[in-house]
Formats: C-alpha cells, sequence, structure tokens
C-alpha cells in the first residue's frame, strides 16, 4: 500500500475520532445547561430533540454536497461548522436559540456522517479488504474520550464557553489538518468502469437495487433499536425492574458500549475471513439470544451479559449496511448512501418511543422484546450484506 492511500486512511481515522469526541464534550454538560436556562424537563427535552430533527431534514442533502464538493471536504469542512455549532450551545440565551442551534448541529452531523463513511469507503477500495468497521470503532473511542473530556470539564467547573471553545478550536483543527491527507479526485476514482448502459448512458435504478436498499435500510434501523436499547432504556431496565443501585445500573450502556467498540475494532478482520453476511447473521444471533436470555432469566448479570453480547453482535451491521449500499448500481456516489445514513437515523429517532409505548402497556421487559426482534431481522436480512462483488476485486 502506498504512503498516500495509509496517510488517507489515517486522515479518515482522525475525522471519525473527531466527530464521535465533539457532540460527547457536551453530553456532560447538559445539566448545567437545563439548570443556566431555568428549563423545564418538557422545555429541555423539546430543545434536545431538535438534533435529532435537523438530522432528519438536512441528512438527505448529503449526496448532493458530496456529488458537488466531494466527500473529503463535505467531512472536513461539516467538522468545523459542526464545532462552531457546538460552541454556540455555550452562549444561548433561551430554549428557542438553543434548540435552532441543536437543530442546525444536528443537520450538519448528519451530512458529514456520510461524507466521512463516504471517504472511508474509498480507501477501503484501494485497500481491497474491510476496514470500515475500524473507523467505526475509533468513533466510539472517539465518543468515549469525548465524553471523559467534558466530565472533567464539568466535574473541575470549567466555564461553558470555554470548554465548548477549546474543543472546536482542538477537533476543528485536527479536521483542517486531515484534510490535507484526503484522498484526491472524483468519488469515483476507485471504482471499476460500470459497464455501459442503454440510453445513452442514462443511470437507471433497477427494481432489485430498490429492494436492497429498502432492507438495507431495514438492517441499520434494526442496529438502531439495539444501540438505543442499551443508550436509553438499559439504565431505566436495570435500576426500575431489577432494582439495581445507581452505578450498577449505569453499566448496562457500558456493557453494550464497550463490547460494540471491541467488536468494531475487530470486525474487519472476521468480516474479510467469513464475509459481512456471515458476520450479521451470526451478530443477529448474538443479539436475539443474549437479550432473550437476559428476559427470559432476569438478573443483574444476565443482564449486563445480555447488553454485551448485543453490543457485540450489532458491532459491524450500521458499516455493513453502509458499505453495502456504497455498491448499490443506478445512482450517483454516495447517494444510496445517503438515504441507510437518513433510515438509521429514522430508527433512532423512533425507537425511544416504541420501547416507552409498549413498556406502558406491558411493561419494559416487554418493550425490549424488541431488541430480540431486532436480532431476528438481522438473521433473516443478513444475506444482503453480502457486496455485490468480492471485496477483493475492489
Amino acid at each position: 500500500m502506498t504512503p498516500e492511500v495509509r496517510r488517507a486512511r489515517g486522515a479518515v481515522a482522525a475525522v471519525f475520532l473527531t466527530n464521535g469526541a465533539l457532540f460527547a464534550n457536551l453530553i456532560p454538560r447538559y445539566p448545567q445547561i437545563k439548570a443556566d436556562l431555568g428549563l423545564s424537563n418538557a422545555a429541555y427535552g423539546t430543545a434536545l430533540a431538535a438534533f435529532p430533527a435537523g438530522a432528519l431534514v438536512a441528512g438527505l442533502l448529503a449526496g448532493a454536497l458530496i456529488a458537488r464538493f466531494r466527500s473529503s471536504r463535505v467531512a472536513t469542512l461539516g467538522i468545523v461548522v459542526l464545532a462552531a455549532a457546538l460552541m454556540a450551545v455555550s452562549v444561548a440565551p433561551t430554549a428557542l436559540v438553543l434548540a435552532v442551534v441543536l437543530f442546525v448541529a444536528g443537520g450538519v452531523d448528519a451530512i458529514v456522517d456520510v461524507a466521512q463513511n463516504a471517504h472511508g469507503l474509498r480507501v477501503q477500495r484501494l485497500y481491497r479488504r474491510s476496514i470500515v468497521n475500524s473507523f467505526h470503532g475509533l468513533w466510539s473511542v472517539g465518543a468515549v474520550a469525548g465524553g471523559l473530556m467534558g466530565a472533567a470539564a464539568a466535574g473541575l467547573a470549567v466555564p461553558l464557553p470555554l470548554h465548548l471553545g477549546v474543543s472546536a478550536v482542538l477537533f476543528g483543527a485536527v479536521a483542517l489538518v486531515a484534510a490535507r491527507f484526503m484522498l484526491p479526485g472524483p468519488e469515483d476514482a476507485e471504482r471499476e468502469a460500470p459497464a455501459p448502459t442503454p440510453g445513452g448512458g442514462r443511470r437507471r435504478v433497477s427494481r432489485t437495487a430498490a429492494t436492497g436498499l429498502a432492507v438495507l435500510g431495514v438492517l441499520a434501523i434494526c442496529g438502531a433499536l439495539v444501540e438505543d436499547a442499551g443508550s436509553s432504556w438499559a439504565a431505566v431496565y436495570l435500576s426500575g425492574s431489577l432494582g439495581a443501585d445507581a452505578a450498577t445500573a449505569g453499566l448496562g450502556f457500558v456493557a453494550l458500549s464497550v463490547a460494540m467498540t471491541v467488536g468494531r475494532l475487530t470486525g474487519d478482520r472476521v468480516v474479510d475471513r467469513f464475509g459481512q453476511a456471515t458476520v450479521g447473521r451470526a451478530g443477529g444471533v448474538a443479539v436475539a439470544l443474549g437479550m432473550g436470555l437476559a428476559l427470559a432469566v432476569p438478573s443483574v448479570g444476565t443482564t449486563l451479559a445480555g447488553f454485551a453480547l448485543a453490543g457485540l453482535g450489532v458491532a459491524t451491521l450500521i458499516p455493513g449496511a453502509m458499505a453495502a449500499a456504497d455498491e448499490l448500481p443506478g445512482l450517483p456516489p454516495g447517494a444510496w448512501l445517503t438515504v441507510v445514513s437518513w433510515l438509521l437515523r429514522i430508527g433512532f429517532l423512533a425507537s425511544p418511543p416504541l420501547v416507552g409505548l409498549v413498556a406502558d402497556a406491558a411493561g419494559l421487559r416487554v418493550g425490549l422484546l424488541t431488541v430480540v426482534l431486532a436480532g431476528a431481522g438481522m438473521v433473516l436480512l443478513g444475506g444482503h450484506l453480502a457486496p455485490r462483488r468480492p471485496l477483493a476485486h475492489l
């Protein structure tokens, strides 16, 4: 592998890590923001909902921006804009302004997410083996590092504008340096030349490609259901249904996150050896059996083990769905990837109220069966994760 390609891989890794760290810096400061603005729980929750709302509204613009400006520029300059938007949170004077700022940040984050994955897949084609899972693993590492940075700033009572300003300058600078080492040229430079199409070379979307996209979208939503169960409901279930103390209840999310990070950092070798389809289906088995056992035999130990197995099983699902979508024919580079990323965010937005409605009607233990169903969906549909052609030929 040439030094230029290795440097491009390092640059993409830096962007993923930076993207994970930026927003995670803000999360530990939420209690202070709520208190400083004097927000009720309802006003606070409504303001935070602006972030995923912005992601849904702006997310579908990513494909057009990538086609116009290239994924390298959209990803790196997007990080700078995202850093500035998150810094603006520190000086938002009202709940309305906070919501507007988070709406903008959510939209930019969605666009950056597609662009960084698109460029990572360009680098992967040159490597002729799977590396995209390691990028997502580094995003998780960045999220942990950013969360620790934010928690330390909160504990030391660092003024919010200073904390988020330093974060914005630091990670924005990393992104600008990374931009220098991204791959040059058009987005499809690393792809094999497509076969000639009838009709004067116009792109055509086949029924097979459209069906494949729909299935990949469902798989991405399955991944969102599993991940959101850990972040939104693990602590609530452990403390409420199982009577765990606050410290132990927090370990549910930690178990899922750590296992998922390990799975992503090691997942590329497994995918190269067994194929993405096999890994996806095996992951679905791990998710369904792990959480199935935890819910069938409810205890703190089985629940923590169940969330860990779910995190390990789902680790490569979203990167695999994105990689498979980017290989679908018929649209410009990045377009299919944009749609799958958008559907993924719908999953993250819909998952909490869905589980909550079921939990109110039948209990949270029943509500968490959505994770088991997501694992079953991975088993049934995982075959669509296989690329259209062997990775070694990309």
